[in-house]
């Protein structure tokens, strides 16, 4: 029954993780300028956050929950405007053809960090673990704690294995494209983050407010 929810776990985690928002375009840049370690390690930081928030849900700690709904606006206005901030950094910022600038270790700690706190920024994710956990089946399990457990390190796994994928993909492309092509993919990525920090800041705004 374990391993069931492990594996069950793997395949919602990789499902989440996969679809391309603000962090996959983060870890795809971060990649193209850094390296695949430091993209890699900002896609852990997503899965970090979103085991915290899965495990929240599965283990039904409705305190946090609350807490975390109600600094809702403020937790979005504080993501999407770093995201813009990310979005002109990168916009203005050359990414290096060939051999990158500095180290592939570079800065890795502040690389995952600031995407454990931008996927943390989107405290409506526990009402899709919520949901998720219901469908699973761990609410009406009698050792529901321990289900729980085994369906958030599924997720975990599964997304975690989602941008080692994403990252090694993305830095073998990257090391066989030009500079002009990589400027153009800079132009694009840092467009996209500002696009998706906008879209979080007007989410902020309470409907008819």
């Amino acid at each position: 029954m374990s391993l069931s929810f492990w594996l069950k776990g793997i395949i919602l985690g990789f499902s989440i993780a996969a679809p391309v928002g603000p962090i996959g375009v983060l870890c795809i840049r971060r990649t193209l300028e850094r390296g695949r370690l430091n993209g890699f390690i900002t896609g852990l930081g997503a899965a970090t956050a979103d085991a915290f928030y899965g495990a929240v849900a599965g283990l039904g700690l409705t305190v946090i929950i609350h807490l975390l709904t109600g600094l809702q606006f403020w937790l979005r206005l504080v993501g999407g405007a770093f995201l813009i901030y990310l979005g002109i950094q990168a916009f203005r910022r050359a990414i290096p053809a060939g051999e990158r600038a500095g180290p592939e270790t570079r800065g890795l700690l502040s690389a995952y960090g600031s995407t454990v706190l931008l996927t943390l920024s989107n405290p409506a994710t526990i009402l899709s673990f919520l949901t998720i956990f219901a469908g699973a089946g761990v609410a009406s399990s009698a050792g529901s704690a321990q289900s729980a457990g085994f369906l958030v390190a599924g997720v975990f796994t599964g997304s975690c294995l989602w941008w080692l994928i994403l990252s090694s993909t993305v830095g073998w492309l990257g090391s066989r494209l030009g500079a002009s092509v990589l400027a153009w993919v800079n132009r694009v990525a840092g467009g996209a983050l500002a696009a998706f920090g906008l879209v979080i800041l007007l989410s902020a705004i309470p409907a008819g407010g």
